[in-house]
């Protein structure tokens, strides 16, 4: 299983599946991540933390705690 959080800088994935429970995984549909929606990182911050994505033709930056709830292909 490959998630959002193993993607590189540059890399454009495809939402497969959401993973997580309740709350979380409604705050992660909240910011427009839902299945088979498009996903290019742009940039990840030094540290790793927080990712910087391109969704739906915005910037949203999201922690590494919710990119590894985020399943792509």
């Amino acid at each position: 299983m490959r998630t959002l959080k193993d993607a590189k800088v540059g890399d454009t994935v495809t939402v497969a599946r959401l993973h997580g429970e309740g709350a979380v995984k409604r705050r992660i549909m909240d910011m427009g991540i839902t299945k088979g929606v498009v996903i290019q990182i742009r940039k990840v911050a030094p540290l790793g933390d927080p990712m910087e994505l391109n969704v739906r033709g915005y910037e949203l930056s999201v922690r590494r705690a919710d990119a590894e709830m985020i399943e792509i292909s």
